[in-house]
């Protein structure tokens, strides 16, 4: 997709604010994504020069090692800021950062052997960390983002393990899917070609049903953040899925087996299909089916969450529900076109005939007036009587008098 297009759609879907909640465990390379976000893309996009420069000093520091840099939200910029992404495409955009769920082995939440307290703006009391962090990511999550990237990682980089990350990765996940914010899985990995980090990726898709990407935190670049984009935009829901069907089923009645069969698979079909990327289980859906084949074409209209699915009919399901519908036999485009010039002739006649036996249920009684091919006109004579001269002209044409008539009968012993 070209990024133009994709910054549009996005901005369709989130009517504007691109609002990108980065939410996940402690020391997974939140801050350090959001950072190279801003760089590559945010802030050549700000047109204000005071606006560009507050942006780069809100941009959050990163750093190695175990110690949690991040100790309350905040927004990037603090504000947010127009970002021109393209001709005639404005956005506003900011990044919200959070500090994440806890995990073993991370430094910070603890000060002198006992939980570290800390003021927040949800309570007048000074509360626990941990419980200021879990209070700050739930509101990134559920209030204040539009969009979300769930960041984990393998645990290539620190000295945390792997195991440590997982029970404040499924939590992340599970209020993710359970207030149906558009997400997507960053996997922050040192190698990203690594055959370990692919595996972990397999595996999280399969156990969290949503997309998982794989990169590097600190060499992210510009592309890295449109496949992150592009990849988000198919999280959203489907508002409408268009089926376009051969004209001629219009024409059929819904009790036919063709509308029938289309009907019902189309039914089966409504429930599995939730987010844009699960259009690719609607060519399943017409698999091994009588009339229909699978769908010619499917194409996206990201930015209004349309699904728009181009149908065909088998080769000779065209000729068989005629057939059907119209109790003749047409096995080909032969037969289909002597049959009409059969169907014409007759309609010419029927046509004539019409108006006559209109006039016979309401009048009782009709006439078919002769047409113009009918009429034989005679040869002209001339007629002398005295001094004067005409011409006499006469014509004759067969015309039908049909009469309503009530017929009894009555057969007795």
């Amino acid at each position: 997709m070209d990024k133009f297009d994709l910054y549009r759609d996005i901005a369709s879907r989130t009517g504007g604010d691109i609002y990108v909640g980065v939410v996940g465990p402690v020391r997974t390379g939140k801050s350090t994504l959001i950072k190279q976000v801003m760089q590559q893309f945010v802030i050549d996009g700000i047109a204000n020069p005071d606006d560009r420069s507050r942006a780069i000093d809100e941009i959050p520091q990163s750093a190695d090692g175990k110690t949690i840099m991040t100790t309350q939200p905040r927004f990037v910029p603090n504000e947010a800021v127009r970002v021109s992404v393209g001709e005639n495409i404005a956005v506003n955009m900011r990044l919200i950062d959070c500090v994440g769920y806890l995990v073993d082995g991370a430094l910070g939440a603890e000060e002198d052997g006992k939980e570290r307290m800390v003021s927040t703006p949800w309570s007048s009391e000074d509360m626990p960390f941990s419980k200021a962090a879990e209070i700050g990511t739930q509101k990134v999550i559920k209030e204040h983002s539009t969009i979300a990237l769930a960041v984990t990682t393998d645990g290539s980089f620190g000295s945390i393990s792997r195991q440590d990350y997982v029970k404040a990765e499924e939590r992340v996940i599970s209020e993710l899917k359970e207030c149906k914010k558009p997400f997507v899985i960053v996997l922050n990995v040192a190698d990203v070609n690594a055959q370990s980090a692919l595996d972990l990726k397999d595996e999280l898709e399969k156990k969290y049903d949503a997309p998982v990407i794989v990169k590097n935190a600190l060499t992210l670049d510009e592309n890295d953040i449109s496949e992150i984009l592009e990849t988000i935009l198919l999280e959203f829901s489907v508002k409408t899925i268009d089926f376009d069907l051969p004209r001629w089923v219009q024409a059929l009645p819904m009790d036919c087996d063709v509308v029938r069969e289309i009907v019902d698979r189309v039914k089966n079909m409504l429930d599995d299909i939730d987010k844009m990327r699960d259009y690719d289980k609607i060519d399943a859906y017409f698999e091994n089916a009588e009339f229909w084949k699978q769908p010619s074409a499917i194409s996206l209209d990201a930015g209004k969450g349309r699904v728009q699915v181009k149908m065909a009919t088998g080769d000779d399901v065209f000729f068989k529900v005629a057939s059907e519908q119209c109790g003749i036999d047409v096995k080909d485009d032969f037969d289909l076109l002597c049959e009409l010039k059969t169907l014409c002739k007759d309609r010419e006649k029927i046509q004539k005939i019409q108006s006559a036996m209109e006039q016979v249920e309401t009048l009782g009684y009709g006439i078919v007036a002769p047409t113009l091919d009918e009429i034989e006109l005679k040869e002209p004579e001339i007629l002398r009587q005295g001094q004067q001269y005409g011409v006499k002209l006469s014509a004759k044409a067969p015309s039908l008098h049909i009469m309503k008539v009530d017929v009894e009968t009555e057969v007795s012993p």
